[in-house]
């Protein structure tokens, strides 16, 4: 509280420094507890074989690929699939499986939702992670 000079009306002002002290305080706290590290969606890409055996023993690929009619067709590992039994097929491929690690391959001229419909295949055979195959990484660039 302070006084004017020269007469007895006390004048009632708020002290905000201690407070704007106290406000910079937490600011600094908040932006070192926030984690600043964007988070985004855990991507596979495959890796070629160390040694000269197939990619194929281990790695299952799906592709969804677009036929004459523009319908979608469905290969693992090469191997075409009626869209009723890839769920089944996946099941049994990892059912004895340790790693539970799966690729899908879309062709460019499908929709999108086709593709994350073979992803959705996948988490019904609870496969552990999935990984998509693009152009570049199909082409080892």
């Amino acid at each position: 509280m302070s006084m004017s000079s020269g007469s007895k009306h006390f004048a009632s002002e708020i002290n905000v420094t201690p407070l704007i002290d106290i406000l910079l305080v937490l600011l600094i706290i908040f932006m070192v507890i926030v984690p600043v590290t964007p988070r985004g969606m855990n991507s596979l890409v495959p890796q070629p074989p160390k040694d000269n055996t197939p990619a194929f023993e281990k790695t299952i690929v799906v592709q969804v690929q677009a036929n004459e009619a523009g319908e979608p067709l469905y290969l693992i590992n090469q191997t075409p699939f009626p869209k009723s039994q890839l769920v089944a097929q996946l099941s049994s491929i990892f059912a004895t499986r340790q790693e539970k690690v799966m690729f899908v391959k879309g062709d460019s001229s499908l929709e999108f939702k086709q593709i994350a419909e073979v992803i959705d295949f996948g988490h019904r055979a609870n496969v552990d992670s999935i990984g998509l195959i693009t152009p570049r990484t199909g082409a080892n660039q």
